[in-house]
């Protein structure tokens, strides 16, 4: 898949700098792009925009992204939308937990283009 065009993409993490240097990564190939800072602020926004591919962070407050990524598998009409768990450790352990809850993929930051691109490409048919 080599064509970004409205594709919709949620970017859920509680760093600024992570969400706005995603968001320019993909604005630029032509995505539609949602940002969330936390997994209760993601889960309040999936319903409405009905992101094709989600990448979460797996550290944030309140509700982690293995939790996040849970509760998203969890749901009948979410349950096939790709998520791409968002780490800055490389972990076995993390890996197989992001496994559990049922992610599609793990990336470890920090992320480029090529990765970002890479992960929807592999991911959104």
């Amino acid at each position: 898949m080599d064509n970004f065009e409205n594709l919709k993409v949620m970017v859920i993490d509680d760093s600024k700098t992570i969400r706005r240097t995603a968001e320019t990564l993909l604005k630029k190939v032509g995505c539609e792009v949602v940002t969330a800072t936390d997994g209760f602020d993601a889960l309040a926004k999936i319903a409405d925009t009905k992101p094709d591919i989600i990448f979460v962070d797996i550290m944030m407050p309140r509700l982690d992204g293995y939790q996040t990524c849970a509760l998203i598998k969890n749901n009948a009409t979410f349950k096939e939308t790709p998520v791409i768990m968002l780490s800055s450790k490389d972990g076995l352990f993390d890996k197989a937990k992001g496994r559990i809850v049922g992610s599609d993929q793990y990336l470890t930051k920090p992320f480029g283009k090529d990765e970002l691109l890479g992960a929807i490409r592999d991911h959104v048919k």
